[in-house]
């Protein structure tokens, strides 16, 4: 057979059995989802910025990250919403190379499913625990969401992921935000398809069973940049870009039309060092437009303990080990700025 059978995964009732999030961090969670959730319905000005490694593939050095932005997050509540990026799936253009802690606990050892499962589950409660922060990750598999549907505040689908159907259909069940990035391609229209899918209810197979959805109307668009078919990098974050998306967004009639831009990736041109020079154009370009103070309600930063990345035998605590991040100096001082010009 072309399948070869390892082993039977608990279902997510048994494993959230198993590692359950204490009531305490339940209410924490309840409080902050809810401060989320009135920024994308505009029901307070807070500016969000989701921020944190490319790959979470280390507990301590994730918690340790995740404690540093909440001693920030205090100083910076009054206008802006932290959210730790402790992404935990990792999307392989090819098929190769580390695919997150989900599939390898260890990221120099054989993948285990199971135990990564138990791994992330474990490392998103102890951030919580220690930050009181509650954090975003990927949803790659939407299988696999309902693994961590108690710890997320938020979630992002990827650029390789938005125009799948089971993506789009899940999302409609979630009561959470959700992110849904342009593809590589940088067809907006795919992005915006995938938004008005998700909004809407939808009955569909998940999981073994029938559901019926009633829609998500927290969904939302990332711009993440594009990539042209000789590999070129074409960046979607300038002024002209973002007010011809928001122009295409608010024709569509979609709830709650909200924009989150990366600062990464196609838009930095893989050149995580420009980071602050994009929020910074980004900040900017809000000031001198009403329709774009409203639309653009956060941003995604890619950002750990050390910069740049390193290879996963060199072990430099704090470093990623899949695209280069933005060190914790210069990220600390890009969200005071943030705070100050939002």
């Amino acid at each position: 057979m072309s399948f070869n059978y390892i082993r039977k995964i608990p279902s997510s009732e048994e494993i959230i059995n198993e590692l359950p999030l204490p009531k305490e961090l339940a209410k924490i969670k309840e409080i902050r989802d809810k401060e989320i959730k009135d920024a994308i319905e505009r029901k307070n000005d807070k500016f969000i910025v989701i921020i944190g490694p490319c790959s979470a593939h280390n507990e301590d050095a994730v918690c340790d990250y995740t404690s540093r932005l909440a001693r920030v997050q205090e100083k910076v509540k009054e206008k802006i919403i932290i959210i730790p990026r402790v992404y935990t799936n990792k999307p392989r253009t090819t098929g190769e190379g580390y695919k997150g802690m989900l599939h390898q606990p260890n990221p120099n050892e054989k993948p285990n499913i199971l135990e990564g499962l138990k791994s992330i589950r474990q490392m998103h409660i102890r951030a919580i625990t220690e930050s009181h922060l509650t954090p975003a990750d990927e949803m790659l598999y939407p299988e696999n969401y309902t693994y961590l549907k108690d710890v997320l505040s938020y979630v992002a689908i990827g650029a390789r992921s938005v125009e799948n159907q089971q993506h789009r259909l899940t999302v409609s069940g979630m009561d959470i935000p959700v992110g849904m990035k342009n593809p590589t391609s940088g067809d907006i229209s795919v992005m915006l398809n995938s938004i008005y899918a998700a909004q809407h209810g939808h009955t569909f197979l998940y999981q073994g069973w029938e559901v019926k959805t009633s829609g998500n109307p927290l969904s939302h668009a990332v711009l993440r940049g594009a990539v042209d078919r000789y590999g070129t990098n074409i960046p979607n974050y300038h002024y002209e870009d973002m007010i011809n998306i928001a122009k295409e967004y608010m024709e569509r009639n979609l709830s709650n039309p909200t924009i989150i831009v990366d600062t990464n990736h196609a838009n930095s041109m893989k050149k995580f060092y420009e980071q602050p020079r994009i929020v910074k154009e980004i900040l900017y370009s809000r000031k001198h437009s009403s329709i774009l103070k409203d639309m653009v309600r956060g941003l995604m930063i890619e950002s750990y303990i050390v910069e740049g990345n390193q290879k996963p035998n060199e072990n430099i605590y704090g470093k990623s080990i899949t695209d280069p991040c933005l060190g914790w100096e210069d990220s600390e001082k890009l969200i005071y700025y943030i705070a100050e010009n939002v």
